[in-house]
């Protein structure tokens, strides 16, 4: 039985519709942004929306941005670097080689390793910190430079306040690690924190407290500390920039002070004459520098690209006083014609063989990596190496050959865009085969891996749900785009050439890189003078090796199966030790030869680096290739042919992928 006064009460807002779409949280915060501030009182310039101010800190950080400009300029200077940075797939592994680098040797004011600490311990080990955040979405790095830092024995306090203070202005407790540095001119922190606040949830922090607030904070402490900055010590270090041969803060006030054609009255830079001096002393040292030029009395030219060129002359400096400290710890002579910058980019950079001196982070904030190579041209070589190359294992003393990448349109790429063009615009496997018989399904599913490559690393290609790839006409644009892009991320190619050091090799029953570089002949760029005189030795050495067995007939020439013979040679000697240690039968590989098994290890040998591939009766040595290495511990399948072997990792619905 019903009543007319029944009614079921329905939560929700006055006259909303149950069927409407709420929503969603985005554009609830969007709108309530509007409604907060969106654009000025009275109709006044809309303001964009930056987000600076979402998270924990805005309000610390707003306030502490907009103090009193002279009490400003009277504090000690801090600078203040962060960065955010994602853990999620390969991100934790390099979380490690970042806390890894912080620590290493020569850091401290001793010159030992750096010492990680927290606000409660002295010393810490990095592993516990990674455990406790490697479900974290994300870290903080920050770099805290006081320009008065070397009046500290060492900055601990400083860090351990300013963290203690952060927690205060963002209500909750932190969980970081810090490493004093005392390497450069001015010592720095780096800090890094965890992305997860006390309560385990994701740790967001308003970019306006992260990059403004917290360096308010840090002076605020030296202020407290060393008492506010003197007009001698103002002086003092505007004076030092003059002659810096970086961008500095008077390049800065030249810039703003210049017209809109880069033209400035060196009369009006500053407000007194010591100001107006400062600026003179600036504009002639950049006219020494070939970025400034005076067109009149009293009137100079700015470059067009000021700013940028400094910023890389400063990096060049820093790049020469690394080459310097890697050169005097190993004693070798710091003559400018005995070092150089290798620059891939440079029309007709040549390929650079040497030996692997030091891998490292060139830049503590953005982990730029770089190699310092001792080439056989006698000069010690600083290259600056990408992502890829950062996490090469070879080990110090390796013989490499680098290589710079070119952009360049790819066959493969080329013979998509026939395919496409004749099949409306589409590709796929299928249409592969059809279009051309001859072709392998192997060979088709490399031209898949291609496009998948360019649609993940940029948007480059386009999949559909059905698996069949849409091709456009512009591709070998949009491939030439990609190949750009990776460049900017891979400058150079590393190619292994021996694991060994020189003076094994002399002596090493295999193939050796002495060995090829004696076939070869004395190659371009080879010179008697550092490194390059030590091979000169070794190829002497290594010569008489062979000579006394029999690989030298009587009038001076090399067997014609020389690298194969030796090569031959240790392979059957570690196939003999690895037979007993795996209990398995060796099986040689020949050219044709289908490969199935387990990627189980790889053997750094004489000859090069060597995968062991385990089936359940029998193993086999093959030559290691780098997409392997994702393949550790699975089945892995390939043909073996004269020069490669192309591989697929895993197994496909059918059974082994081929």
């Amino acid at each position: 039985m019903t009543f007319d006064d029944e009614f079921e009460p329905r939560l929700g807002k006055i006259r909303s519709h149950p069927n409407k779409k709420q929503r969603t949280y985005l554009q609830r915060v969007l709108k309530g942004v509007a409604l907060a501030g969106g654009s000025s009182i009275g109709g006044g310039r809309k303001r964009s929306f930056t987000g600076s101010r979402i998270g924990r800190g805005a309000g610390a950080g707003r306030m502490l941005t907009s103090r009193d400009l002279h009490a400003a300029f009277r504090s000690r200077r801090v600078i203040v670097k962060a960065r955010i940075v994602k853990l999620k797939g390969a991100g934790l592994k390099a979380a490690y080689l970042h806390l890894r680098y912080i620590q290493r040797d020569g850091v401290s004011r001793e010159g030992e390793e750096g010492v990680l600490y927290n606000g409660a311990n002295h010393r810490l080990a990095s592993d516990n910190f990674l455990d406790r955040g490697k479900e974290d979405r994300h870290q903080f790095r920050i770099i805290v430079s006081p320009e008065d830092g070397e009046h500290y024995r060492d900055l601990k306090s400083v860090t351990r306040r300013l963290m203690a203070q952060a927690e205060e202005d963002l209500g909750t407790k932190l969980d970081w690690v810090a490493v004093d540095h005392f390497n450069t001119g001015h010592p720095h922190t780096h800090i890094v924190l965890r992305g997860a606040d006390e309560r385990g949830k994701d740790l967001i922090i308003a970019p306006e407290y992260l990059f403004h607030g917290m360096r308010e904070r840090a002076a605020e402490i030296l202020l407290r500390d060393l008492g506010a900055r003197t007009d001698q010590d103002i002086e003092q270090t505007l004076r030092k920039e003059v002659e810096q041969e970086r961008f500095t803060s008077l390049d800065r006030n030249l810039v703003a002070n210049a017209d809109e054609l880069g033209v400035v009255d060196a009369a009006r830079v500053g407000r007194d004459s010591f100001s107006q001096c400062l600026g003179a002393g600036r504009l002639q040292k950049l006219s020494r520098l070939g970025l400034a030029e005076e067109i009149a009395p009293g009137h100079w030219q700015l470059a067009e690209n000021l700013e940028p060129i400094l910023r890389a002359i400063g990096e060049r400096g820093d790049i020469i006083k690394t080459l310097h400290r890697e050169m005097a710890e190993r004693k070798l002579q710091c003559a400018t014609r005995n070092y150089a910058i290798y620059d891939p980019l440079e029309p007709g950079a040549q390929t650079l063989t040497g030996r692997l001196i030091r891998r490292g982070l060139g830049d503590d904030f953005h982990d730029k990596p770089y190699l310092v190579v001792d080439g056989i041209d006698g000069r010690t070589h600083y290259v600056a190496a990408g992502k890829s190359v950062a996490a090469d294992e070879n080990p110090d003393g390796a013989i490499v050959a680098i290589t710079p990448n070119r952009p360049a349109v790819r066959a493969v790429d080329r013979t998509i865009a026939d395919i496409a063009a004749a099949h409306s615009g589409r590709y796929n496997v299928d249409i592969h085969l059809r279009h051309d018989p001859s072709a392998t399904a192997e060979f088709a599913q490399t031209h898949v891996r291609r496009l998948e490559v360019m649609r993940r690393l940029g948007g480059f290609a386009e999949r559909k749900a059905d698996g069949t790839w849409l091709i456009g006409p512009d591709h070998l644009e949009r491939a030439r785009a990609f190949e750009q892009k990776q460049v900017k991320l891979d400058p150079v190619a590393v190619e292994t050439l021996s694991v060994l050091p020189l003076d094994r090799q002399v002596t090493a029953d295999g193939a050796t890189w002495l060995d090829r570089r004696l076939l070869e002949g004395r190659a371009a760029g080879h010179r008697d003078e550092g490194f390059g005189n030590e091979v000169s030795g070794a190829l002497m050495q290594r010569r008489q090796w062979l000579i006394e067995r029999g690989f030298v007939d009587g009038v001076g020439r090399y067997r014609p199966d020389m690298l194969a013979s030796l090569e031959r040679r240790e392979l059957m000697r570690v196939a003999a030790q690895l037979s007993k240690e795996l209990n398995l039968d060796y099986v040689p590989v020949k050219s044709g030869d289908r490969i199935n098994g387990v990627f189980s290890r790889s053997l750094n040998l004489a000859s090069g680096r060597f995968a062991v591939i385990e089936k359940s009766r029998e193993f086999t040595l093959v030559p290691w290739r780098s997409v392997l290495e994702r393949g550790l511990g699975k089945q892995v399948s390939g043909i073996a042919r004269a020069d490669s072997i192309s591989w697929t990792i895993g197994r496909s619905r059918s059974g082994p992928a081929i």
